[in-house]
Order: structure tokens, then C-alpha cells, then sequence
């Protein structure tokens, strides 16, 4: 079904978590530091990463950062510590999502699905394009470009701009974007939201503390404009 990759130091979670994804019918890689994860990550395919926080070598913080560098493949950070400061750094450095330990394997698979489900492409469809001022989308591909110049968003970041596109002027709330991207039983908080937006800023905006496409209204939340 999937080709994920499973990145921890700790062999017996990895074992547990490869069983149990292989019995879905998935194939699983795996890796057990930073340098080895970068190197499998940047050299083979995957629909999916799940990385663990404290590796040797690198830290789950400098991989993400290394593989964000060179693919937009979806991350989960899997993360034993339970500080709110620790999952928005793995948001900052481009993780997707995050689990904190110790975890339910269904809370896992459940997550992978449903970053795969988003991320899948589909069949390519004269509707699948939209059009917006500078902005075209290809929602089949998963693309987006602005004044004809390509951007690479992750998979949480092509959601947001898509629904924001879409939706032209509607200003939606932190919680509002966190059900409809994430979805209505994603634990996280709004904070998340306040990221993502931060980094899809700095990758479209010529001017990021000046948006031309994704705006804030105070106190009530975010909304694109022509």
C-alpha cells in the first residue's frame, strides 16, 4: 500500500512498528541514526517518514531539515518528550505531524492514512486546475505555481494554500484550519496552524512580514487574497 520509511534508535519500537505496518501490506525500510536515515531518505523513495526526535549522530530536528532540503516527502516526528516547545520545533523544521511517546500503533496507522489519503495524487482531470490571480494550482499533481515559477510546499502546506484558494477572502480561524487540514480529530492546537502558515509565508511571499497572498486578521484568523 505505502513505502515508509521508520526511523528510531530504540530497535524493539522499530521492529514493533515494522510488524505491525507490514501486516497492512506495507513496505517498510529502516534506520537507526540521523546520518543513515538522511542517506536512505535522499536516496530511495518513500510515501512516508516516521522520525524519531533524539537519534544519534543527527537529531530528528537537523534530518528533517536535510530531507526538507531536497524532497517534500510527508514526515512524522515521533518524540518522547511531552513539551509543547519540542513539537513546534519538529513543526519549524518541516515535520507534517507529530506522536508523542508512548503511542498506540492504531493512532499511527490512522495518521499515516490519513497524510496518505491527502497527499495520494489522483487522476488527472481538466477541473483539477485552479486558477487564482498568480496563483495556478494542479490538484491532481500536487503543484502550485505563482506567476509561472514552481513552489515546493509540503503536504500540510499545499492543504492550507488549496482551501485558502478556494476560498478567496474567507478568513478562517486557527481551529477552523486545524479541523479542515488535519482534520476534526487531530490532537494538536492551534499553534500549529500559526506555524505552517509562518513557513508557507517564507516560501511564497516575496516580502513575508508583508503578505501579498495570505493575509492575517487580527483576532479572527487568515484568509487569502488576489
Amino acid at each position: 500500500m505505502a513505502r515508509i520509511l521508520v526511523v528510531d534508535d530504540e530497535k524493539i519500537i522499530v521492529k514493533g512498528i515494522k510488524f505491525a505496518l507490514e501486516q497492512d501490506g506495507n513496505e517498510v525500510d529502516t534506520a537507526y541514526d540521523g546520518e543513515e536515515a538522511v542517506g536512505k531518505a535522499l536516496s530511495s523513495e518513500y510515501d512516508i517518514i516516521l522520525l524519531d526526535l533524539m537519534l544519534p549522530k543527527l537529531d530528528g530536528y537537523e534530518v528533517c531539515q536535510r530531507i526538507r532540503e531536497k524532497s517534500n516527502v510527508p514526515i512524522i516526528m515521533l518524540t518522547a518528550k511531552g513539551d509543547d516547545m519540542d513539537k513546534i520545533m519538529g513543526l519549524e523544521y518541516g515535520a507534517d505531524d507529530y506522536i508523542t511517546k508512548p503511542f498506540n500503533i492504531l493512532e499511527v496507522k490512522a495518521r499515516i492514512k490519513a497524510i496518505l489519503r491527502r497527499s495520494k495524487p489522483e487522476e488527472k482531470k481538466d477541473s483539477d486546475v485552479i486558477e487564482s490571480g498568480d496563483i495556478r494550482i494542479d490538484t491532481a499533481s500536487r503543484r502550485i505555481f505563482i506567476k509561472e515559477k514552481e513552489y515546493n510546499l509540503t503536504s500540510k502546506e499545499f492543504e492550507m494554500m488549496l482551501l485558502l484558494v478556494n476560498h478567496p477572502g474567507k478568513v478562517y480561524s486557527r481551529d477552523s484550519l486545524l479541523k479542515e487540514v488535519w482534520g476534526v480529530d487531530y490532537p494538536g492546537d492551534a499553534r500549529t496552524v500559526d506555524v505552517h502558515i509562518r513557513r508557507l509565508r517564507e516560501k511564497i511571499e516575496p516580502n513575508p512580514s508583508e503578505p501579498r497572498y495570505i493575509h492575517t486578521k487580527w483576532g479572527m484568523g487568515y484568509y487569502y487574497q488576489k
